[in-house]
């Protein structure tokens, strides 16, 4: 329930997003600077929302944590990148991997209550101990339930998976009951 409502509330805010400027989101684009130690200045990193060709340390470097004659020697350390992203993109892809989700929880609680419908009772389940005493009369009664089903493509899955719990119950019994490896 949490995970649904979480996606539509994302459904919500990317459907009404609030107001965007014409030419840029104020959180798409930014000019970050990092500038290392410097004498007995420590290192520090500066981002401000800036255009592309203020994108220097002489406009994102405020104040100067050095004097006049220092300030050209420390911005040439400093390495300034402009950086750009689409919000709007990484809103999307969310959304649609929270909806994938959604989806697949939803079969899953889907399948949780349809499958117990579906589903035959099982003549297989029996434990170990007596797999021995009754292993020919299951192998009559599966041949007889065969015969009388048509052939349908969750039959032919059912039959498979029988015969699968069959092969797995045989080693089983070989190995643990036994104690000797299949050969």
């Amino acid at each position: 329930m949490e995970l649904l409502s979480s996606v539509i509330l994302c459904l919500c805010l990317t459907a009404f997003p609030p107001q965007v400027q014409a030419d840029k989101n104020s959180e798409d684009v930014r000019c970050k600077c990092i500038c290392p130690p410097y004498r007995n200045i420590s290192g520090h990193i500066y981002n401000k929302n800036m255009t592309q060709k203020d994108c220097n340390c002489l406009h994102m470097v405020d104040p100067m944590p050095v004097p006049g004659h220092d300030m050209e020697a420390y911005c040439l350390l400093c390495e300034c990148k402009y950086e750009e992203r689409s919000t709007i993109t990484i809103k999307v892809i969310i959304i649609i991997y929270l909806t994938v989700v959604g989806a697949l929880f939803l079969y899953m609680a889907f399948l949780m209550l349809v499958d117990p419908l579906i589903r035959k009772p099982n003549f297989y389940a029996q434990p170990l101990h007596n797999e021995e005493e009754n292993e020919d009369a299951r192998a009559l009664a599966a041949a007889a339930h065969t015969r009388t089903r048509t052939s349908t493509m969750l039959e032919r899955v059912e039959g498979a998976q029988q015969r699968w719990k069959r092969q797995v119950q045989e080693q089983r019994r070989t190995v643990f009951d036994r104690h000797k490896m299949l050969s």
